[in-house]
């Protein structure tokens, strides 16, 4: 079978980079489905999670939290704002930072809070996601 070299880095590093025959992930007007000779394309990717099927058959999970995407038909680049391997996603974390953007939600001082814990609640919600469906495939 045929594989597509896949890298997902974030600003502070690496975090994946190898053979795949198959990467799901949020693509900005929905989930996206990427096979080896994939048409070119450059988009936006939403929060949530990046599954890599690998060459081997095993799967590796990625949690970005947005970022852009580029297909080209042999690459996959996912340039993450953040990006976190699936077995280091802090779940603790994830429902502080949760409850932290649902206060200031409530407590708005102005609509760029608003903007901005809206925001922090939509990507604290979609790593616990990641987190839950981490679990159903273990």
């Amino acid at each position: 079978m045929s594989t597509i070299h896949v890298d997902v880095v974030s600003a502070e590093k690496a975090i994946f980079s190898g053979k795949a025959k198959f990467v799901s992930l949020p693509g900005e007007a929905g989930e996206l489905g990427v096979l080896p000779g994939h048409t070119p394309l450059i988009t936006r990717i939403q929060a949530g999670a990046v599954r890599i099927e690998t060459e081997d058959g095993g799967e590796e999970f990625v949690f970005v939290a947005g970022g852009i995407l580029e297909i080209q038909p042999k690459c996959v680049t996912v340039l993450a704002d953040t990006a976190i391997r699936g077995k280091d996603l802090d779940e603790a974390k994830a429902i502080e930072a949760k409850r932290r953007a649902q206060e200031t939600m409530s407590n708005r001082t102005s609509d760029i809070d608003f903007a901005r814990a809206q925001s922090e609640f939509a990507i604290a919600a979609a790593e616990l996601a990641t987190i839950a469906r981490l679990r159903r495939k273990r």
